[in-house]
């Protein structure tokens, strides 16, 4: 995955409390950086400020945060794949990177050209440990993370991005679902948006510039 266009608040999002104070929309927010995620907490949906990406496993000794869930049957997922652990990543549009020469092309996708509100699946986690963008500046503390579920590529992501593509949720039915069935009956949401219900939006840019003129 790469970067996210978020845009929502609780006149546009269906959540009972906010607790990132008044956001503009955000150009682009890429893995390590601080986005809005709704979960549930004490029965309400919150509004909140998480950071992008799972701490590596150990056993990888790898340094770049974990940002994407595809084998939800690993061991390393399977502990937080539960409704407290759920969230929803809200967005407008999302972009994966062409393999082209010299230089990758990023390929925005969204629901349509108006860019309406969807949210991705997610997990989150508290974690302790430093990270952030400038971590030689920080300090070891909690932080509350998250990682995006995806999933195998559709017919209009696969010839950009043929590995895979995030889980794209448009109905309220299914944001409630997430958020709060257990895993065994919220699984088969790990699929790929039909073709018809998403398209390419624009391409070649490090942003989405029509919700930057927004």
């Amino acid at each position: 995955m790469q970067p996210l266009q978020p845009r929502q608040g609780p006149g546009r999002y269906p959540v009972d409390r906010d607790g990132t104070g008044n956001l503009p929309p955000s150009p682009a927010i890429f893995p390590d950086q601080m986005a809005p995620i709704v979960r549930l907490a004490d029965g309400e949906r919150e509004l909140a400020m998480m950071r992008w990406g799972f701490p590596s496993p150990v056993s990888k000794g790898l340094q770049h945060p974990v940002t994407n869930v595809r084998n939800v049957r690993s061991p390393y997922w399977r502990s937080w794949l539960k409704p407290e652990q759920c969230c929803l990543v809200p967005v407008s549009s999302f972009n994966e990177y062409a393999d082209t020469k010299p230089c990758k092309t990023p390929v925005w996708f969204a629901l349509d050209e108006d860019r309406p509100l969807f949210a991705f699946a997610g997990i989150w986690r508290p974690w302790t440990g430093v990270r952030g963008p400038k971590r030689d500046e920080l300090v070891e503390e909690e932080h509350r993370l998250y990682a995006l579920l995806t999933t195998e590529a559709n017919g209009i992501v696969e010839p950009v991005h043929p590995k895979a593509m995030p889980v794209l949720m448009t109905t309220p039915e299914e944001w409630r679902t997430w958020l709060e069935a257990p895993v065994e009956e919220v699984l088969f949401l790990q699929r790929p948006l039909l073709d018809k219900k998403m398209m390419e939006v624009e391409r070649g840019k490090r942003t989405d510039t029509a919700q930057s003129r927004a």
